[in-house]
């Protein structure tokens, strides 16, 4: 590789592709704004009206979960430590499994608006009060450096405006939330995957073509070390190994899938319960295909840079700042392509910005206005939904002005979410598969596992663990020819990986450090859950647990899976309606409420028959 010929720049073509992708966006949210009646109750605004169908739920639920921070981290993770992260393929379909089997049937069944309405249905309002603080505070965090992240990593090798993109993206999420609600969201998520899928795709051909086929690649790759599929070490301290990967990942994700509310929120807007299964079952594709992609970037990263690392040359100051750098290098003589790649990575912002103010709309309307104030009507509800929805997107941007001053934060608030996704996920887990948990139960195992996690998360910050534990592959500079002296090639295996936030400088590393705060970070979230779920029976079995005389349709029930096979059975099950009387509203599938029932249109009279 010539080092003399420079990257390319950015050029006016990319902005037009980028700006495309915002306009688009934009005038999605418009539609939706004025489509069908437009936004009359803050159920429209919220749950879609609950009409949606399986596959753009599907396509949005992959979306928001693929931020920026993967478009731009997996890559850069692959060419660092290996393809061992291909392993998340098994964990993924685990994760989809369970939200589907466990969580999905207690939630639909309930008919809820918020996931935490659940637990004051199950617990008490005190539970459910701190489920909802926890993750408001926790979302905007996240959101605030989901938005900032990629702005840097791209400015820093783009010259692309870092706070014109920045106030841009927040804005037009805003912007397309507070007009279009759940629809608009679903719908421009849809548009953003293809946007993802093209910018993966143009780098990978082309990254291909120019290292002479995928053949070339893969022997990079394994000359370097990188296709490091089997890792069977059972140590739990090694960042990633098979089980790290597999049971820690499980319960890191699943606290996203399973119980986070701008996951939840969309499923439970499909219009019956098989298409909210399906929609889970069709994402996984989606989320394989994205892995499958980000994977593959990671590797043609690898095969291009294999001799000369640009982050030990000095070329790019971050990891997550290879992947801009590898598309400027090969795409330059392509005008708008690399501009396809900025806006493929901020798609991915977009989509899980807009699913985050969504939610946070949600849950502050139904968990903190709707209880105090009973006596608003549903239109008010609805304009208090879209007022909400331009406070939090402000709020978002807020917070990413605040990242920008944190730095070296940002990995601090992303293990944040391990850290109170694992507690929260135990909360919940309680409460569907534990009969005789009680509420001081809950709050006692949820108090706990926070505790613990916080205190193992915020231990590994500050003490980040030995390079052997996160096992970074060597990198090489010797095929750069430029000014540096071609012996002094160095291996970056002596940095180690985590930027502390507060280096704590030669301290003597205490067996505590080595082996309590080296613990893998996939196990954060995996030890709060489960501390929280082993003190919650503790506590709850002395203190009455089983005396409560508990509704059975906040448990998991033998039905709920075997209700999976009803479609065998479907003839009784059509007569079976005609049977409740109308008072009862729908109580045991509210996809089926009466009150849906009555619409002018066909599919309305429809949905009480077609499953």
């Amino acid at each position: 590789m010539d080092a003399t010929r420079g990257i390319g720049t950015f050029v006016v073509w990319d902005y037009v592709v980028f700006a495309g992708m915002l306009l688009i966006s934009a005038v999605i949210g418009i539609y939706y704004a004025f489509a069908g009646g437009g936004q009359q109750t803050s159920k429209d605004f919220l749950m879609g009206g609950r009409r949606m169908t399986a596959v753009p739920v599907a396509l949005s639920l992959t979306a928001s979960f693929m931020s920026a921070v993967t478009v731009l981290g997996t890559p850069s993770e692959v060419y660092r430590f290996g393809a061992i992260f291909s392993i998340f393929a098994i964990t993924y379909f685990f994760v989809v499994a369970i939200s589907a089997e466990v969580f999905l049937p207690v939630f639909y069944k309930l008919g809820i608006t918020s996931t935490y309405e659940y637990l004051e249905l199950r617990f008490n309002k005190v539970v459910r009060l701190c489920g909802t603080v926890l993750f408001i505070v926790q979302t905007i965090l996240y959101t605030g450096i989901v938005i900032y992240a990629p702005a840097l990593a791209l400015n820093q090798v783009t010259g692309f405006d870092l706070w014109g993109a920045v106030v841009a993206t927040g804005v037009v999420c805003t912007f397309y939330c507070t007009l279009g609600g759940l629809k608009a969201v679903i719908w421009t998520d849809v548009f953003q995957v293809g946007i993802m899928v093209a910018g993966f795709a143009s780098v990978i051909i082309q990254a291909t073509v120019i290292q002479g086929g995928i053949s070339t690649i893969l022997n990079d790759c394994y000359n370097g070390g990188r296709l490091n599929f089997w890792n069977f070490d059972p140590n739990p301290l090694q960042r990633h190994t098979f089980w790290t990967i597999i049971i820690g990942g499980t319960f890191t994700w699943t606290s996203i899938y399973g119980v986070n509310q701008s996951q939840v929120q969309r499923y439970i807007s499909c219009k019956s319960r098989f298409q909210a299964k399906m929609s889970l079952y069709i994402n996984l594709l989606g989320l394989w295909a994205i892995l499958a992609c980000s994977v593959l970037c990671g590797l043609a990263l690898y095969s291009r840079y294999h001799d000369c690392d640009p982050w030990t040359a000095k070329k790019v100051s971050a990891p997550d700042q290879l992947m801009p750098y590898l598309v400027l290098d090969i795409l330059q003589d392509f005008p708008g392509l690399p501009g396809l790649f900025v806006a493929c990575a901020y798609s991915g912002t977009l989509s899980t910005v807009s699913s985050s103010i969504n939610a946070l709309a949600a849950v502050t309307v139904e968990d903190l206005i709707k209880p105090h104030f009973r006596s608003l009507s549903e239109r008010s509800l609805s304009w208090i939904s879209q007022g909400m929805s331009v406070l939090f997107g402000a709020l978002c941007i807020g917070m990413a002005a605040l990242a920008s001053l944190m730095g070296a934060l940002l990995q601090a608030a992303l293990s944040i979410f391990g850290m109170v996704g694992g507690p929260l996920l135990g909360l919940f887990a309680l409460g569907i598969l534990v009969p005789f948990a009680n509420s001081i139960g809950a709050l006692v195992g949820l108090m706990a596992g926070f505790a613990v996690s916080l205190w193992v998360g915020i231990g590994a910050q500050l003490y980040p663990p030995l390079p052997e534990r996160t096992m970074p592959l060597s990198l090489e500079t010797y095929g750069c020819n430029s000014t540096y002296n071609v012996t002094n090639w160095v291996t970056t295996t002596e940095m180690p990986f985590s930027t502390s936030a507060f280096p704590v400088h030669n301290v003597g590393r205490t067996p505590l450090m080595d082996n309590w705060y080296s613990l893998s970070y996939l196990y954060f979230s995996t030890l709060g859950t489960l501390v929280t779920v082993f003190m919650g029976m503790l506590i709850s079995l002395p203190t009455g647990g089983r005396k409560q005389n508990l509704d059975r349709r906040f448990l998991l029930t033998k039905e709920d899976f075997l209700s999976n096979f009803d479609i065998f059975k479907k003839k009784k099950h059509i007569v079976s309606y005609n049977s409740h009387p109308v008072e009862d509203g729908g109580t045991d599938n509210p996809a089926f409420n009466h009150i849906e029932l009555n619409f002018p249109d066909q599919s309305g009279k429809m949905s009480g028959t077609h499953l």
